[in-house]
């Protein structure tokens, strides 16, 4: 698995969790899934997230480690 992919598995997974959360908990819990979004936003600008980092040290590898425009 690619770091890209399990960080958009876990983006969905928290998405999911955070609705669930809201229906069955409290309202307040869309503000996760705010936060989710806005993280997956400054990711795609600028290629980098927090959740990256740890994808990288548990081995995972980016889908573009041949490429030019990959910043690894």
């Amino acid at each position: 698995m690619t770091v890209e992919r399990m960080l958009r598995g876990m983006a969905g997974v928290m998405v999911l969790l955070s609705i669930s959360l809201a229906y069955f908990v409290d309202p307040r819990w869309l503000l996760l899934t705010a936060l989710v979004g806005l993280n997956l936003l400054q990711s795609a600008v600028t290629n980098w997230c927090p959740a990256m980092i740890l994808f990288k040290k548990m081995g995972m590898k980016g889908c573009c480690h041949n490429h030019k425009e990959c910043k690894e």
